[in-house]
């Protein structure tokens, strides 16, 4: 029948594990969504290089646009503390039916993430609650996108003449 333990192909079970750790963490994370209003919670768990895991959750407001969302929060946190350098992110929520897509600010603000040396190929774990999960990368969540780099672009002249 073949041996029964895992092993490895090209590294295949460490990185399943790993995103599987990631999902329970962003999981985890959702228990402590603050959202009275929407009562839609949810979490994300980023995953630098070095192997260190910030999480987030939602934090809504009142005053609706002051809120902060779970992705945002767990990239402020890393950013604030020295970290530049992200290999994923997992995000989750109570959806069941469908995965839970980004909203454009926080696309956007994982694509600001993902300037030099960050990279904008790093992962997205989009999971359910029962750890079921679909992979994109930052690109792929925000294709022909705007970031750092296109401030530095030269600009046409032109005048306005109305």
């Amino acid at each position: 029948m073949g041996d029964p333990t895992m092993r490895p192909f090209n590294g295949f079970s460490e990185h399943f594990m790993e995103v599987k750790e990631l999902i329970r963490k962003a999981l985890e994370a959702k228990a402590f969504a603050y959202c009275p209003y929407s009562k839609f919670r949810v979490g994300a768990a980023l995953l630098a290089h070095d192997g260190t895991v910030f999480t987030g959750c939602n934090v809504e407001n009142a005053c609706f646009n002051l809120g902060i969302c779970a992705e945002r929060i767990a990239i402020s946190k890393a950013v604030s503390e020295g970290y530049r350098d992200f290999k994923a992110i997992a995000i989750s929520s109570d959806m069941c039916e469908q995965f839970i897509s980004p909203c454009g600010g926080c696309r956007q603000f994982m694509r600001e993430a993902s300037f030099t040396p960050f990279g904008s190929s790093w992962d997205v774990y989009l999971s359910k609650p029962d750890g079921s999960y679909v992979e994109m990368t930052v690109e792929e969540l925000l294709p022909a996108s705007f970031g750092p780099e296109d401030l530095k672009v030269k600009k046409v002249n032109m005048r306005n003449e109305f």
